[in-house]
């Protein structure tokens, strides 16, 4: 497969320095298909979807990565969602009058929020909280790395109409095994691959196939790359799922609803789809609602 639409995972030198790297094409297209967001706010969500399934492909878990920024900024909430198997759904909440296209602006004082909840065990979750510190996205989130993980990362995330892009780059501890022969240094091999991930121009960094940053992170040493795993937008709501939502009104204010605007209309708090259902529609749900009727009796 290509690697539109993927997050592809690299090791350099046996796994001394660790690399995450995703592309969205069609799925960011596919995110904001029913939002309108300002440019500044379109691309702080598009990096932060990257990063959402950046730190979700460094981990071995069955269930949803959910990344939160809160703040008392423009954007007074993001949420973006990634499952194990790279599904994706986001959403943004902001002040159209107060954007503007620098970071602290967007973000102001508030914090940052990475949790992960089981599929098996919806009780059992790891959350991490950390001040917004730095002047993007991306500085904010290696300083989570750091805080939570006692990982040295570097982190680069850019967006625009086209697409997104993330990489992540990890220092990994040292284990124990056999040395290998004329290896380099750890941190001397570390020092180099996070210089050069930082000399990327965010021009580059969007143009640059996940093979050839691979490549020139790990200038000239043994270099691992892993196959592509698709990313795919989905959000979770569904025609059976609103209509338990309206279900939830009662009759008598969906009756009101019906005779006042001839249909309700749900929109999606996340992928923002419009769900309309009209009188027939209702009148549907309503009767899938009553009780059965009462068995007939027989008269012999």
């Amino acid at each position: 497969m290509s690697d539109q639409d993927s997050v592809r995972r690299f090791v350099l030198q046996g796994g001394a320095v660790r690399g995450q790297w995703v592309r969205l094409d069609s799925v960011w297209e596919a995110l904001r298909e029913h939002a309108s967001y300002p440019e500044p706010v379109r691309d702080l969500l598009g990096e932060a979807a990257a990063a959402a399934v950046l730190l979700a492909s460094t981990l071995k878990f069955d269930g949803t990565l959910t990344l939160q920024l809160q703040g008392n900024g423009a954007v007074r909430l993001l949420v973006v969602q990634c499952s194990n198997s790279f599904d994706l759904r986001a959403l943004a909440r902001f002040d159209a009058d107060a954007v503007r296209p620098d970071f602290p602006t967007l973000a102001g004082a508030g914090q940052l929020t990475v949790t992960v909840e089981t599929a098996a065990d919806a009780s059992s979750r790891y959350q991490g909280i950390v001040p917004l510190v730095g002047d993007s996205l991306a500085e904010a989130l290696e300083h989570y790395c750091q805080q939570s993980e006692q990982l040295p990362t570097v982190l680069r995330l850019t967006a625009d109409g086209d697409g997104a892009t993330g990489v992540l780059l990890q220092r990994l501890p040292l284990t124990g095994g056999s040395a290998v022969v004329d290896a380099p240094d750890p941190d001397e091999l570390w020092e180099r691959s996070a210089a050069a991930l930082r000399d990327f121009t965010v021009p580059d960094l969007a143009a640059t196939d996940c093979a050839s940053l691979a490549r020139h992170c790990g200038a000239g040493e043994d270099v691992r790359l892993f196959a592509p795993q698709a990313v795919r937008f989905r959000c979770r709501c569904s025609h059976e799922r609103i209509a338990g939502v309206l279900r939830s009104l009662g009759e008598g204010e969906l009756r009101d609803l019906i005779e006042e605007q001839g249909a309700v209309t749900v929109t999606c708090e996340f992928c923002q789809k419009p769900w309309r259902f009209d009188a027939i529609d209702v009148a549907g749900l309503l009767q899938a609602d009553a009780p059965p009727p009462p068995a007939s009796q027989r008269v012999n």
